[in-house]
């Protein structure tokens, strides 16, 4: 009997171990995540207030707004926990222009990111890199969809 309490004991514990892990994993993958999604919103949003437009020439505004999509996409069926740690980072990683007063409304607006089709945008930026030109074309509708919605999202900042 004392054998089987000690088997249970060491399942039980290894469970506890385990679980704790999942949990750690889970927060650094939303920490991972808000503080990239942070900093490409702040180089975009530089780039919208410098430029007044994003330039889709620039193989670095490319890669932004995929890190601003797949961060859109990690939450996409996010617990509460995930998207709290998410928003944390999202402020450090955007040096706080994402804050408290707005990250109820960007984070809206990433989810919201969700519901529109992206894969033009992520097929002509695949294509342009893998053509060497590094240019999506700028004439694309959902390309431009995509475009206008980040725009949109940077409004709330």
């Amino acid at each position: 009997m004392k054998l089987m309490k000690r088997i249970l004991a060491g399942v039980a514990s290894l469970l506890l171990l385990s679980s704790c892990s999942i949990i750690k994993n889970v927060a650094s993958n939303a920490t991972a995540a808000g503080t990239n999604t942070g900093t490409a919103i702040s180089a975009i949003y530089n780039v919208l207030k410098s430029a007044g437009g994003i330039d889709l020439s620039n193989l670095t505004n490319i890669i932004n707004i995929g890190k601003i999509l797949t961060g859109a996409g990690t939450l996409a069926n996010a617990t509460q926990a995930f998207t709290d740690d998410f928003a944390s980072a999202l402020i450090t990683g955007s040096n706080n222009l994402v804050n408290n007063g707005n990250v109820a409304k960007v984070l809206t607006g990433l989810k919201a990111l969700n519901n529109l089709d992206t894969s033009a945008f992520s097929d002509a930026a695949t294509k342009a890199y893998a053509n060497g030109s590094q240019q999506i074309q700028k004439n694309d509708a959902a390309v431009n969809a995509t475009v206008k919605a980040i725009t949109s999202l940077l409004g709330n900042l």
